[in-house]
């Protein structure tokens, strides 16, 4: 090895620590051949390091970056105490929305780390409460549904009833009550309908009821419920889900009891009917891409993700970055090896895209919401049986 490779060699080594703290270098090291190579490397990992605490690089066939974290003490070298790591945390955190409907919401969590998303996720799917069928008393079922195929079928129909309204039903409770029970009926009754025309084959048109539909549950409120709540205000949230279909003679005769649950314990107390979330994606053209392989770049993306835009200059078609927010990251571009160097794919690891389906009882943003409430719930137990450890240690 000749001098100036050990005198690179040891820069390299003696510059890591350098590297890990972003700040800049001064290399003072020899005419060696390979000085240049070796600040070029160095300038690339200081650059890598920096990006990668903050970005998911996708490359044709591996992922970069993924694994690492800005938990404190994730990388050495770097500011990461705690007090700085929360500071920052408090200056970026953001909850941006950017659709808000009755039913459905997607927003953005700026400046948390995955498993504070995966939390909100699983807090919405299974620990957030909601109303749901739980008891079904069948006083007449002569239809082709056996009981418990029907009884299922009707605990996963969502109710409007607002959980925040209503206790929990103590396990060894039997019977109902105004505090923690809703009461509902169905019945129903299949016939022939005398008017219907003689050829007719439709059993919509043959027969009275030959669908039962969410629409015939109807709410029978205890005493002291009269006045609080309706039908409009407790009963399905649709009224046109398909519960059974009869045939003259069919009859249903039964009684629902509605509960206060969490998705924990049945899917049918959900409050969602999905939660999930995403990184934000980012494209970046790394030079200028025009005519035809620019028409090429554009169709390798999700629509609107690359534009195109006509060069005053030279006529032709440049490609430009869009809105990369709605990219599947699907990694066309990397089957044309013109383009292949023309773009850096890549994901945010600190920016979520939080999408949120409510069932349709409660809005979701009041689930998010409550979802949050019940995180902060879990922290102050946590925090809690931490101080009683520590006491006892003390003792």
């Amino acid at each position: 090895m000749r001098g100036g490779d050990v005198r690179d060699l040891t820069l390299l080594n003696s510059c890591e620590n350098t590297i890990h703290t972003n700040e800049k270098c001064c290399f003072t090291a020899g005419s060696g051949p390979a000085s240049a190579a070796v600040a070029a490397v160095l300038v690339t990992m200081a650059t890598m390091t920096s990006f990668s605490r903050g970005k998911i690089i996708l490359k044709e066939y591996e992922t970069v970056g993924a694994e690492a974290s800005n938990v404190p003490g994730s990388h050495s070298g770097c500011d990461d105490s705690w007090h700085a790591w929360f500071d920052e945390f408090k200056r970026r955190f953001t909850v941006s929305f950017v659709k808000l409907t009755a039913d459905e919401a997607e927003f953005d969590l700026i400046g948390i780390d995955a498993p504070i998303a995966n939390a909100f996720r699983r807090i919405l799917i299974a620990e957030v409460p909601s109303m749901a069928i739980e008891k079904v008393h069948i006083h007449n079922n002569t239809t082709i549904l056996q009981d418990e195929v029907l009884a299922h079928r009707l605990g996963l129909i969502p109710l409007k009833a607002n959980p925040l309204m209503f206790e929990y039903k103590g396990a060894s409770e039997d019977a109902g009550k105004p505090e923690d029970t809703l009461q509902f009926e169905l019945k129903v009754k299949c016939k022939v309908d005398p008017s219907a025309p003689g050829d007719a084959t439709n059993p919509s048109e043959k027969y009275v009821n030959s669908n039962v539909y969410s629409g015939s549950i109807k709410f029978c409120p205890y005493a002291t419920q009269e006045g609080i709540y309706t039908d409009d205000q407790v009963g399905p949230v649709h009224q046109d889900i398909l519960i059974a279909k009869l045939r003259p003679g069919h009859e249903l005769d039964l009684k629902l009891h509605a509960v206060k649950g969490i998705g924990r314990d049945h899917a049918k107390f959900s409050p969602v009917a999905t939660a999930f979330y995403r990184l934000l994606p980012e494209v970046t053209l790394t030079r200028t891409v025009c005519g035809e392989p620019a028409e090429r770049l554009q169709s390798c993306f999700s629509p609107g993700v690359i534009k195109l835009e006509m060069d005053q200059s030279s006529g032709e078609k440049v490609a430009r970055v869009g809105d990369a927010r709605y990219d599947n990251c699907s990694r066309n571009v990397y089957r044309h090896d013109d383009l292949k160097d023309a773009v850096v794919l890549s994901k945010v690891k600190d920016h979520f895209i939080f999408s949120i389906e409510s069932v349709g009882a409660q809005r979701p943003e009041v689930l998010f919401a409550e979802a949050a409430k019940v995180l902060l719930r879990k922290c102050e137990v946590f925090i809690n049986a931490l101080d009683e450890a520590s006491n006892k240690a003390k003792e």
